[in-house]
C-alpha cells in the first residue's frame, strides 16, 4: 500500500444486481469490504445497492466516483445478457469497451479455445484504458478504470480481487475504537450529556448501540477517531458520566 496520509482517504461501494435487492441473494461482500478499508484507514462514507439497470448504474457510478477518493462495485461482469456492469462503467467514463487480448488470455488459462463462446466471451470485454484486476479463483478479471474499482459479486472470487488491489491503495491514518459498555441503564439517562461530550471533541465520533442481552439491556458507547490523546480524554469524560449517574 501506498504511504498513510494525515488527509481523509474516503471510498464508496456500489453494490449491483437484482437479485440482491429482491432478496434471493443475500450480501456478504460489504461487510468483508467494510472491514478491509477500516483496517488500512479508509473511509467507507455510503454503500448503495443498485438493480440491473443501465441508466442507474451509469448514474451511481458518476456520482459517487466524482464524491469519493475511491469506488467499488461488486458484481454484474459475468457471462450472462443481464451482466451489463462494464458496459455502463464504459458509458459513464464516455470510452469504447471491447474484448481486450489480455482479458482473453486470462480465460484461456482456464477455458478450452473451442469452448470460448461468445457468452464466456463477455468476461473479456473491458472499457478503453482500464487495468485489469487478476482473478486467482476463475480467471475471468475485474478491472480498475480511474478511482473506480470493478469486481465480481462471488464473495470468495472479490475477496481475492479485493487482496490484488490492495497493495495499490491510498491509504489514511488507522482509526481508533474504543468501547465502554454500559448495563442496565437507558440510552435517555446519559444521551443529552452524551451529545454534550461529542460536540465538545472535534475530530472524534461518539455513537450509542443498544442491544438486548439476558441480564438486560446493554449499550454500547464506541469512541472512534485517529487522534489517540482526543480518544482518550472523550473515554475518560463518557466514564465519569456514566459513574456520575450510578452514583
Amino acid at each position: 500500500m501506498t504511504s498513510a496520509s494525515n488527509d481523509a482517504v474516503t471510498a464508496a461501494i456500489l453494490v449491483i444486481g437484482d437479485e440482491i435487492l429482491s432478496g434471493r441473494t443475500k450480501d456478504r461482500n460489504i461487510g468483508t469490504i467494510a472491514d478491509y478499508l477500516t483496517a488500512v484507514g479508509i473511509d467507507l462514507r455510503e454503500v448503495r445497492i443498485v438493480p440491473d439497470e443501465r441508466a442507474m448504474i451509469v448514474e451511481a457510478v458518476n456520482a459517487l466516483r466524482a464524491r469519493y477518493t475511491y469506488l467499488f462495485t461488486t458484481g454484474g461482469i459475468g457471462p450472462t445478457h443481464d451482466d451489463i456492469t462494464a458496459d455502463c462503467i464504459a458509458e459513464a467514463f464516455g470510452v469504447p469497451i471491447d474484448v481486450d487480448p489480455r482479458a482473453r488470455a486470462m480465460l484461456l488459462e482456464r477455458i478450452k479455445p473451442e469452448d470460448l463462446n461468445a457468452a464466456r466471451l463477455r468476461m473479456a470485454r473491458i472499457p478503453e484504458g482500464a487495468d485489469l484486476i487478476p482473478n486467482p479463483i476463475s480467471k475471468a478479471p475485474g478491472f480498475r478504470i480511474g478511482n473506480v474499482h470493478v469486481m465480481a459479486g462471488v464473495p470468495a472470487i472479490m475477496q481475492a480481487m479485493l487482496d490484488q488491489i490492495g497493495p495499490s491503495l491510498r491509504t489514511g491514518g488507522r482509526v481508533i475504537s474504543e468501547t465502554i459498555e454500559v448495563g442496565n441503564m437507558p440510552e435517555g439517562a446519559y444521551a443529552s450529556e452524551l451529545a454534550a461530550i461529542a460536540g465538545a471533541h472535534a475530530g472524534v465520533s461518539i455513537g450509542s448501540y443498544p442491544s438486548m442481552t439476558e441480564s438486560g439491556f446493554l449499550n454500547r458507547i464506541v469512541v472512534r477517531g485517529r487522534d489517540g490523546a482526543a480518544i482518550t480524554a472523550a473515554r475518560s469524560e463518557i466514564e465519569a458520566l456514566i459513574a456520575r449517574l450510578r452514583a
